[in-house]
């Protein structure tokens, strides 16, 4: 298999390097974290001249480094391995919640002066406030995603078209490109789905081993880009399975496969007013393959994964991404005020940009053009506004300074916002 660089993330790492902060390397299991340090990082690292020896790897998530799971053992096998104190060592830790009280044997590594310490897990608990007064506010965290489009493509090749249409299939995680067939690269995810990211999420929160959990997870597959809430989830739960089941076990159970990486949440953004909105929230996958396998595949709805294929690359490029709304008043035809709530995809916030974006499959005619541009032209602010379509167009604005861009520019252009 061809190398995909991932540029996005050896830049961050390469600004980080040799600073006094832990590097924590996080996302999704099976999302490259392990390739981008062992392989990329580490080549890049020897391209300097930095000798192997001084680059300790260590994967804790393997049968034969079992032993090392105990943070006094591996706090000794490293020190044991640093031979200079002249010269500089880059020291690997993978998976390392797999280390009961990691916390301290990490701090105790990172004190040693000329150590340069990489940790990644796969559990976002692993960087609760907790954790972090642990390590004393001395954690750079780099969040690692599946494959963009643009890393895809990349090695892909061909037609964008048929690209597109096969990462809004089966998704972006590394080893799909390894499955040649259909068959293959189905049962991949299926079996990835079910064995890895289910199983680690039922063992490391001691779920029970009732329905429950593959209930909710087939909910929210089905209801990507719809308002949602713990408590419509747990209602829509109870007529399916009959049971008893509490709003809290629902909201614990979403935080679990939150912390494992599964989901996301967006939250709700009242942009006239400035402020958040309790609920409802909407969920996005971070993998959209892992959501169409979820539901074997039977339930492709391009406009739904093409929203999330955009949540996911806006977050990759590090905005903060809300579910946006805004409210107006207007008259009914028996000239009785009506209040009208439209929404915006997505608020987006990067430093002191920002974007309104809505996503379209398509703009089939100009009532549906109309109805799109309706939720930007009632945001009274001076930030840009975008429309992303997948029809084959060319960016353009229109008299009321919105732009328009295909979903394929967008997705192979991360200077598409700006430019």
């Amino acid at each position: 298999m061809q190398r995909i660089n991932r540029d996005l993330y050896l830049k961050k790492l390469i600004d980080a390097k040799d600073s006094a902060f832990i590097k924590v390397i996080t996302g999704i299991r099976r999302c490259g974290k392990s390739y981008l340090l062992f392989n990329i990082y580490y080549d890049y690292l020897i391209s300097l001249g930095i000798k192997k020896e001084n680059i300790i790897k260590i994967k804790l998530d393997v049968e034969e480094n079992e032993y090392l799971r105990d943070r006094h053992v591996l706090g000794k096998y490293v020190r044991d391995l640093i031979k200079s104190k002249n010269e500089q060592y880059y020291v690997f830790l993978d998976e390392i919640q797999f280390v009961s009280g990691f916390e301290s044997v990490a701090n105790s590594l990172n004190d040693i002066e000329n150590v340069d310490l990489y940790l990644t897990g796969s559990n976002s608990k692993f960087l609760s406030l907790d954790i972090l007064t642990e390590f004393k506010g001395r954690t750079h965290e780099i969040r690692v995603f599946p494959l963009s489009f643009s890393e895809f493509y990349s090695y892909k090749g061909g037609s964008k078209d048929e690209a597109l249409e096969e990462y809004l299939f089966f998704g972006g995680l590394p080893l799909i490109l390894e499955e040649k067939t259909i068959e293959g690269k189905s049962n991949y995810l299926k079996d990835v789905f079910n064995k890895t990211y289910l199983t680690d999420v039922i063992e490391r929160n001691n779920i029970p081993k009732d329905n429950i959990l593959n209930s909710l997870v087939n909910i929210l597959s089905s209801s990507i880009g719809s308002l949602t809430n713990p408590t419509n989830i747990t209602n829509a739960l109870k007529t399916m399975d009959k049971q008893d089941i509490s709003n809290k076990t629902i909201s614990n159970y979403i935080d679990y496969l939150i912390d494992a990486f599964i989901i996301s949440k967006a939250e709700r953004y009242d942009i006239k007013r400035k402020q958040y909105i309790s609920s409802p929230y909407k969920y996005y996958f971070t993998d959209v393959g892992l959501r169409n396998a979820r539901l074997n595949f039977r339930e492709y709805e391009p406009q739904c994964l093409m929203e999330n294929v955009i949540y996911n690359e806006l977050i990759s490029r590090g905005y903060n991404v809300d579910v946006g709304f805004i409210e107006r008043y207007d008259k009914n035809k028996e000239n009785k005020t009506i209040r009208i709530v439209n929404e915006v995809d997505f608020v987006c916030n990067l430093g002191s940009k920002k974007y309104y974006i809505q996503s379209v499959y398509k703009m089939s005619d100009e009532n549906k053009v109309r109805q799109e541009k309706m939720s930007l032209l009632n945001v009274n602010d001076s930030f840009k506004k975008i429309i992303i379509v997948n029809d084959n167009t060319i960016p353009f604005y229109d008299e009321n300074g919105i732009k328009t861009i295909n979903l394929k520019d967008f997705l192979l252009n991360i200077n598409s916002l700006e430019d």
